[in-house]
């Protein structure tokens, strides 16, 4: 299980890392299949849907994505010997009995990534009429299931997916992008298993839990088109290798197919079961909060746009609920969820959430505790999660001296807070979670006669255990 261990519960910092943790754990995929999915006798549950075993002549796992080998492993679990194998591509591979787990790379997609795309996409179209096929589904799996266009290299999508990422555009643009370079994405996946009976299991890192945005959509029918993926482009300057723009111009030209819509028949006939949101996660967090005595507020589980504008409107609240006791009355806590962005215009290093934090440490001048996370532990191209910040976080210059201030606004402008963090013990470590559900924040403003609390050495706060 997830296990936090900060220095004592009472503390502001601590209990919002052990919210944090909490609301990870809460949408881990063992955790989610256990309330889900059951099977008794011949009859597989999965919601409220039921399918009989034994009409099948074999039931096979097919999926990717950051939590596809955990979701896979928890699913060999439940069936048992009634599992015929498969195949799922993820970067936190664990054992999923007669499953296939093979280890690939994220944010940017890689050859391997490819290549057990490949020998999935080789097991999907050898599903017949006869097959189950489960397919876990869950954030990462964009990247994780890479089947490049014809036209495209692998290594030229590693390239879009960098200019992509670094551009600033909303995920659901971005994976509009995504869908129209590829093989396997926009509904594609769902025409190679067909005619099998088809049931996706999602995980969803993406806000609105859209079917067609998680992972790319491989089952759900695309709204979009090459025109739209040609646009954002545009519209965001991401700097596309050519290959790419070609496709995507003869597509919208009429000479290459565009993706399935939800009325094709192949996708029609896909169920995709949702089993875990962003809201997951904020719940447990708010119920850790409220356990330990916090008057909580959730904010949103759907939080968008920069993230440095995102962190200031939540250090405004924590604000106004120091000073007015509005919308909740100190000691009180804050929980939200969603996916910021970062717009790269600088050369340094960090992800969404460490820029949040650098952010709020910025303007931070009550005594708010902010701790941000991304949940699948890996915060953009960094090794953290996330971190943790109070106002005392901008005090020095990370060794003794002055400048904090000054240090962090230039680190800012330069997209660097990793390193900005890291220097001030602020940084949250877990490595991979077994989970993505999207970002978790948590913001903790003690009593009016709480002392500041420090924050901790939180490279140790929190580690993740099988």
């Amino acid at each position: 299980m997830f296990d936090p261990t900060p220095a004592a519960a009472s503390e502001p910092g601590a209990t919002a890392v052990a919210a944090i943790a909490d609301g990870i754990d809460a949408a881990r995929p063992e955790t989610v299949v256990d309330e889900t999915v059951s099977v008794s006798t011949d009859t597989l549950r999965v919601g409220t849907d039921r399918y009989d075993l034994a009409a099948y002549d074999e039931v096979i796992v097919l999926g990717g994505g950051n939590a596809a080998g955990r979701l896979a492993g928890a699913l060999a679990d439940r069936l048992g010997d009634g599992l015929d194998g498969g195949v799922v591509v993820t970067d936190d591979p664990v054992p999923a009995g007669p499953i296939e787990v093979v280890e690939g790379t994220h944010p940017v997609p890689s050859e391997a990534n490819a290549a057990g795309t490949r020998r999935l996409r080789r097991r999907a179209r050898d599903a017949g009429e006869g097959t189950l096929v489960l397919a876990p589904l869950t954030g990462g799996g964009s990247a994780l299931l890479t089947a490049p266009a014809e036209g495209v290299t692998t290594d030229e999508l590693a390239s879009l997916t960098d200019a992509l990422l670094e551009s600033g555009a909303p995920i659901e643009r971005i994976n509009a992008v995504r869908k129209h370079v590829s093989a396997i994405k926009g509904g594609r996946l769902a025409h190679e298993t067909a005619p099998a009976t088809t049931v996706g299991l999602l995980i969803s890192d993406v806000t609105g839990d859209d079917p067609a945005v998680v992972a790319s959509g491989p089952l759900a029918g695309d709204p979009t088109t090459y025109r739209d993926a040609l646009a954002v482009l545009t519209e965001y300057g991401a700097d596309a290798p050519d290959s790419v723009c070609r496709l995507l111009r003869a597509g919208m030209e009429g000479d290459r197919p565009e993706t399935p819509t939800p009325a094709d028949p192949a996708v029609a006939a896909a169920s995709i079961h949702v089993l875990a949101t962003n809201r997951t996660a904020c719940a447990a967090a708010v119920e850790t909060c409220e356990t330990a005595g916090f008057e909580t507020l959730l904010l949103s589980a759907s939080v968008r746009g920069e993230a440095r504008e995102a962190a200031k409107t939540h250090v405004a609240i924590a604000e106004e609920i120091s000073r007015s006791g509005e919308p909740v009355s100190p000691p009180a806590a804050v929980v939200s969820g969603g996916e910021t962005t970062v717009t790269v215009d600088g050369n340094g290093t960090g992800g969404p959430n460490g820029e949040f934090a650098l952010s709020a440490a910025i303007e931070l001048t009550d005594r708010a505790t902010v701790a941000t996370v991304d949940t699948d532990g890996i915060d953009g191209p960094t090794d953290a999660a996330g971190a943790i910040v109070t106002e005392e976080t901008c005090s020095t210059d990370g060794a003794g001296g002055n400048g904090g201030q000054r240090e962090a606004h230039a680190r800012l402008r330069d997209n660097d807070a990793y390193s900005w963090l890291a220097a001030r013990d602020a940084l949250l470590v877990s490595g991979p979670t077994g989970t993505n559900v999207n970002d978790l924040r948590v913001v903790i403003v003690p009593a009016a006669s709480s002392t500041p609390d420090d924050p901790p050495e939180s490279q140790y706060l929190y580690e993740s255990h099988d």
